[in-house]
């Protein structure tokens, strides 16, 4: 192999190494951080993530409860479009990384719990890497592996508020 040869498959070995898509990787490798209690904003120990765990046709995850009325724990108007929005509409926040820069904003997932399902809108972005402000009424940041829903979520997956597990309960979700 003359130098010239081996030369110019280096360099494209390295240009490949340079290009080939890291998200992936990053996705894949990404632990589930566990939720943050209410006093770590107070301990300035809460914990932070820009990633979630990958998404696939089945991805686990928390469905929490939020509410996206004015006024409501919801904090800031929702990011997508600027809006609140009513406790009766399917609406989610996902947490930082599914929310990936806004890519899911306006499109629908499915979610599964309960021995149900529903499709709902996603609206907002459960911030995994801050909290504890006026933005984010109070609240520490958001686990990575949060589906955020409003009330008519829970009502269509058939959990009343009188359930235990009314505003954290383990689901499924995938892209609609």
């Amino acid at each position: 192999m003359s130098m010239r040869t081996h030369s110019s498959s280096s360099c494209f070995i390295l240009l490949l190494v340079m290009i080939w898509p890291k998200s992936t990787v990053q996705q894949s490798a990404c632990p589930v951080t566990s939720g943050n209690s209410d006093s770590c904003c107070s301990s300035n120990s809460c914990q932070k993530s820009s990633c979630s765990p990958q998404v696939t046709g089945s991805t686990p995850a928390i469905l929490t409860l939020n509410d996206f009325s004015q006024g409501g724990d919801g904090g800031a108007p929702s990011e997508c479009d600027g809006d609140y929005h009513d406790n009766s509409e399917t609406v989610v926040a996902l947490s930082t990384g599914w929310y990936n820069g806004g890519s899911r904003c306006g499109e629908y997932i499915t979610i599964y719990g309960n021995g149900q399902s529903t499709t709902a809108k996603v609206v907002d972005e459960c911030d995994s890497q801050n909290g504890c402000d006026s933005e984010h009424a109070g609240q520490p940041p958001c686990a990575n592996n949060i589906v955020d829903g409003s009330a008519a979520v829970w009502q269509a997956l058939g959990v009343p508020s009188s359930d235990d597990r009314y505003g954290h309960m383990s689901i499924t979700w995938a892209d609609a």
